[in-house]
């Protein structure tokens, strides 16, 4: 089920213009702003490959009084962790981390997100998300109940149903191009 959708995603951002994917997702809707208080921590990932834009939120947020962090993996076998990211502008500023995704340096101040925007490979209207397969953010959002979490996808990526095991956690929302699905 990942090997087709990671491929739909990777097909539709491949037929999309240079130039219309620079305007998708470059600020929270209204909808949304309202789940992300004004000096709330976002926790983000930095988007690879046809996962959906998450930076023109990262520096919308930033400039609207949020703090920003993204994922930090000190190594393969540890826990996921956040760690503030400054400047979302700057990716000079980041790291390639044990799983290949960039990440603030080890210096960089620890943070726990009271929202987190999620990736996904799919997700249902009903909040349920695929993620990568690893459980990171399965973990991380088990360890942290309060924290809000929100999907970024492609509308391409929206599943009839997914498989729901005991520990998933439904989004608040999934927000894609054309439509926010919230729960």
């Amino acid at each position: 089920m990942r090997k087709r959708f990671r491929q739909a995603r990777a097909e539709h951002v491949e037929a999309l213009p240079q130039g219309l994917r620079a305007l998708i997702l470059n600020r929270p809707p209204a909808p949304i702003l309202a789940l992300i208080p004004e000096d709330a921590t976002v926790g983000l990932y930095h988007p690879a490959g046809s996962e959906a834009p998450s930076l023109g939120w990262a520096r919308w947020l930033s400039e609207n009084g949020r703090r920003i962090a993204l994922p930090f993996f000190p190594a393969r076998e540890a826990a996921m962790e956040f760690r503030v990211w400054d400047n979302p502008w700057d990716d000079q500023s980041l790291e390639t981390g044990p799983w290949r995704a960039l990440q603030p340096p080890a210096e960089s101040e620890n943070a726990v997100p009271n929202v987190v925007i999620v990736p996904l490979v799919a997700f249902t209207a009903e909040g349920h998300r695929l993620g990568q397969g690893g459980g990171h953010y399965d973990r991380w959002l088990a360890a942290h109940p309060q924290a809000t979490a929100i999907g970024l996808a492609w509308d391409c990526q929206l599943a009839e149903e997914l498989p729901v095991e005991a520990h998933d956690r439904p989004l608040a929302a999934v927000v894609t191009p054309t439509r926010i699905y919230s729960i």
